[in-house]
C-alpha cells in the first residue's frame, strides 16, 4: 500500500494548491474563495522513485449545520485513513481560534502531524512561523505552496518518518483499474449513486444542486477487480453558470470524461430528459468513451409516466442506441446491482481486439448484401478492413472513391460490425482510406520503355 498523506486545515489556507504541487497536477480546483473543496480528493505524488498518496480535504470551519457538517465528516474520514497529516495554517492570518480547535482534534488522533505555515511569500518565514509554536505540534515548517518554495524539503521530512515501499508511480496508477466517470446535470443523484455502489457515504450527498464542484477520484475493489469512480460536478446550461468556480467545474467534468474508460451518464426520470442531457451525452459520444446510461429516481413513477420518459429518451437521445440503459433508484438501491456488470461489458467492448481477416470478412459480406452506390457511373469499391485503435474501437476501411461514401452507408457498416462482434456499450468509429492506384503512372513509363526499345532496334537495323 502507498503511504497516505492527508492535508487538513481551515478553509482557504492553500490545501488544494499544495495538493497540486505534490501531485504535479491541476487535479484540485484552486481559487481565492473559502470552502471550494468539499470531498476527499486523491492524487499520486512522487519524491524521486518513491510514490505516495495525497488526500485533499475540505476546510474545517466549525459550523455544525448543513453541508459544513457533512464536509467535516469527510475530513475526519480522511484523517482516519491517513498515515501522516499535514496541518496547514495561513501565515498572513496568523494564529486563529479555528487553528487551535483543529490542533486539539489532531492531537487526539494520535497520528503524526506536520505543522505547515503556508503563504510565507514576501514575509520573513521564521518570524511569521514563530507564533504557531503555541499549538504544541513541533517546529512549524514555512512554505509558499503557490511558488513551490519549501515543499520538497517538507515532503522529504514526512516520507522519512514513513516505512519505505517497493512500488513505482506507474504501478500506483495501474491500481486505479477501470476508471468510471459519473456525469450528469446537478442534483440527479450522482453522489448518491456512488455511495450506493461503494456501500458507504464516501462523497457528500446533499439535497441542493451543485454540491460537488470538483472531480473526485475514488479507488475501490470488488470481486477482485480494481476500479476508480470519478464523481463530477453537475453540468448545467451555460446561461446559468454565473460563478467562475462553476465554469472550472464544467471543465473538470469534461476532462474526467476524456480520462475515463467508461462513463455513467445519470439522468433524472422525475425531471425528464432535457436539452442539457442531450448536450452532455453528445460530449460523451464525441469523446468516444464507453457508456452506460443510468435513469435514476425511477421508483414512484406511474406506468404512464415511465412510458413518457422512455419515449422522450428515444426522441432526444437516439444516437445513444449503442449503450445499455438501466432504470434505478440510487437512494433505495433498486436496479443498481447490475451496473458494474454493464460497466465491465462496455469496457470489454471498448478494448476488444478485432482480427483483420474477420473484419474483412464482415466487410465483404456487408458489401455483398448491399452494394455501395455509384459515383459518376463508377461503383465505390471497399477492399479490406483492419483495426486502427481502441477505446473507442476504430475500424479502418481501404478502398477507392471512399471520400464519396454516403453517411447512411457508413452507419450501415457500423451496425454490421457492431452486430458481428457484439460491441455493446461503446461507440464505434470508421475511418476511410483511399488506396493508391498501383497502375497510376504506369502507362507513361511503359511508353518510355517502348520508345527506348524502338530506338535501339532502329539503330541496329541501320548498322546492318
Amino acid at each position: 500500500m502507498l503511504p497516505v498523506i492527508a492535508l487538513v486545515g481551515r478553509p482557504n489556507v492553500g490545501k488544494s494548491t499544495l495538493f497540486n504541487q505534490l501531485t504535479r497536477s491541476r487535479d484540485a480546483l484552486v481559487a481565492d474563495q473559502p470552502g471550494l473543496t468539499r470531498d476527499r480528493q486523491y492524487g499520486i505524488g512522487r519524491l524521486g522513485d518513491r510514490p505516495y498518496l495525497v488526500v485533499d480535504t475540505g476546510g474545517i470551519s466549525g459550523d455544525r449545520d448543513g453541508i459544513d457538517a457533512l464536509m467535516e465528516k469527510q475530513v475526519l474520514a480522511a484523517i482516519d485513513e491517513a498515515d501522516h497529516l499535514l496541518f496547514l495554517v495561513d501565515a498572513r492570518d496568523g494564529l486563529t481560534a479555528g487553528d487551535e480547535l483543529i490542533a486539539e482534534r489532531l492531537r487526539r488522533t494520535g497520528k503524526p502531524v506536520a505543522l505547515v505555515v503556508n503563504k510565507t511569500d514576501g514575509l520573513d518565514p521564521l518570524a511569521v512561523a514563530s507564533e504557531f509554536h503555541a499549538l504544541g505540534l513541533g517546529d512549524p515548517r514555512p512554505i509558499a505552496a503557490a511558488q513551490g518554495r519549501g515543499v520538497r524539503s517538507l515532503i522529504e521530512g514526512v516520507l522519512a518518518t514513513l516505512p519505505p515501499i517497493q512500488a513505482t508511480v506507474e504501478e500506483a496508477r495501474d491500481e486505479r483499474g477501470i476508471q468510471i466517470a459519473v456525469v450528469g446535470r446537478p442534483n440527479v443523484g450522482k453522489s448518491t449513486l456512488i455511495n450506493r455502489l461503494l456501500g458507504e457515504e464516501r462523497v457528500v450527498a446533499y439535497d441542493r444542486p451543485g454540491t460537488t464542484r470538483d472531480s473526485i477520484f475514488i479507488p475501490f475493489e470488488t470481486e477482485g477487480r480494481r476500479y476508480t469512480l470519478i464523481d463530477t460536478a453537475g453540468v448545467r446550461r451555460r446561461a446559468r453558470i454565473h460563478e467562475a468556480i462553476e465554469k472550472f467545474s464544467v471543465i473538470k467534468t469534461l476532462q474526467a470524461i476524456e480520462q475515463a474508460n467508461v462513463v455513467l451518464l445519470v439522468l433524472d426520470a422525475q425531471q425528464g430528459i432535457s436539452e442539457q442531457d442531450a448536450t452532455l451525452a453528445g460530449h460523451v459520444l464525441d469523446s468516444g468513451r464507453a457508456l452506460v446510461v443510468v435513469i435514476n429516481k425511477w421508483d414512484g413513477l406511474a406506468p404512464e409516466e415511465r412510458e413518457h420518459v422512455k419515449a422522450e429518451m428515444q426522441r432526444r437521445l437516439p444516437f445513444l442506441g449503442f449503450a445499455e440503459w438501466h432504470f434505478v433508484s440510487a437512494l433505495h438501491g433498486s436496479g443498481v446491482g447490475h451496473l458494474m456488470e454493464a460497466v465491465d461489458a462496455a469496457y470489454r467492448a471498448a478494448m476488444i481486439d478485432l482480427p483483420t481477416p474477420e473484419l474483412t470478412r464482415v466487410l465483404e459480406e456487408a458489401v455483398a448484401e448491399h452494394q455501395p452506390p455509384l459515383v459518376r457511373g463508377r461503383r465505390i469499391k471497399l477492399r479490406y478492413a483492419h483495426q486502427g485503435g481502441k477505446n473507442p474501437p476504430i475500424i479502418v476501411i481501404h478502398g477507392n472513391q471512399v471520400d464519396q461514401l454516403p453517411a447512411t452507408y457508413q452507419r450501415y457498416l457500423v451496425n454490421r460490425f457492431r452486430e458481428a462482434f457484439r460491441l455493446r456499450g461503446t461507440p464505434l468509429r470508421i475511418e476511410l482510406r483511399a488506396g493508391k492506384n498501383p497502375y497510376e503512372g504506369r502507362r507513361n513509363k511503359l511508353t518510355k520503355r517502348q520508345v527506348g526499345k524502338r530506338r535501339r532496334l532502329m539503330k541496329h537495323v541501320k548498322r546492318r
